[in-house]
C-alpha cells in the first residue's frame, strides 16, 4: 500500500456545482434570477441571458431530467452558503454548566448568577451544580436553598427545565431560555 494519498479528480468535480461555459447539457430549465421560471431552453440562449444580466447560469439540480439551472451571481450565492454553513456550525444551543459551594459568598453567588444570565441571553440552557464536600453533607437543606434563591433571580429570564435533585454528592438543577 502507498503512503501517498492519490488525488480523485472525480470526487473532486462531483461536489462542485457547474457553472457557465462547465454547463453541457442541452437543453435546460432555467430560472431567472428573480425567481421566475424561464423554461427549458437551449444552454447556449440561458448563458447570453446569464451575460446579459451581467450574471452567472449555475447548476443547481443536476440530476433532474432536464437539468435545473439558475441564473444568479454565483460568487454572493458561495459566499452566502458558505455563511449559512457556518452559522449552523458556530451555534448549537448547549448546556453550560455552573457550579456552586453551599457556603458560597454573596457577591460570588450573583456573579455567577450574571454568568448564567448570559448564556441563558444567547439561548444556552445552564446547568447549577452545587457541590458538598466532607461534612457539607450533613447540610443537603443549605443547598436547595441555594438552588430555590438562584431560581428566584433567573425567573425573568429562564424557566426550570428540570427540578433539582441528588446526584450522588451533587444537587443538580437545568434552566432553559424562556
Amino acid at each position: 500500500m502507498s503512503r501517498f494519498r492519490t488525488f480523485d479528480r472525480d470526487a473532486d468535480r462531483k461536489n462542485q456545482q457547474r457553472i457557465n461555459e462547465q454547463i453541457r447539457i442541452t437543453p435546460i430549465r432555467v430560472i431567472a434570477d428573480d425567481g421566475e421560471q424561464l423554461g427549458i431552453i437551449p444552454t447556449e440562449e440561458a448563458l447570453t441571458k446569464a451575460k446579459d444580466a451581467g450574471l452567472d447560469l449555475v447548476e443547481v439540480a443536476p440530476t433532474e431530467k432536464p437539468p435545473v439551472c439558475r441564473i444568479m451571481d454565483f460568487g454572493k450565492y458561495k459566499y452566502q452558503q458558505k455563511k449559512r454553513q457556518s452559522k449552523g456550525h458556530v451555534h448549537q444551543s448547549q448546556n453550560k454548566e455552573v457550579r456552586l459551594r453551599p457556603k458560597i459568598g454573596e457577591h460570588d453567588l450573583m456573579t455567577k448568577v450574571e454568568r448564567a444570565r448570559k448564556f441563558l441571553e444567547k439561548r444556552d440552557k445552564v446547568i447549577f451544580s452545587v457541590i458538598f464536600r466532607g461534612r457539607e453533607n450533613a447540610h443537603v437543606d443549605e443547598g436547595f436553598k441555594l438552588v430555590e434563591r438562584v431560581t428566584k433571580e433567573l425567573e425573568d429570564v429562564a424557566k426550570l427545565e428540570s427540578a433539582p435533585g441528588m446526584q450522588g454528592r451533587r444537587i443538580v438543577v437545568t434552566y432553559a431560555p424562556k
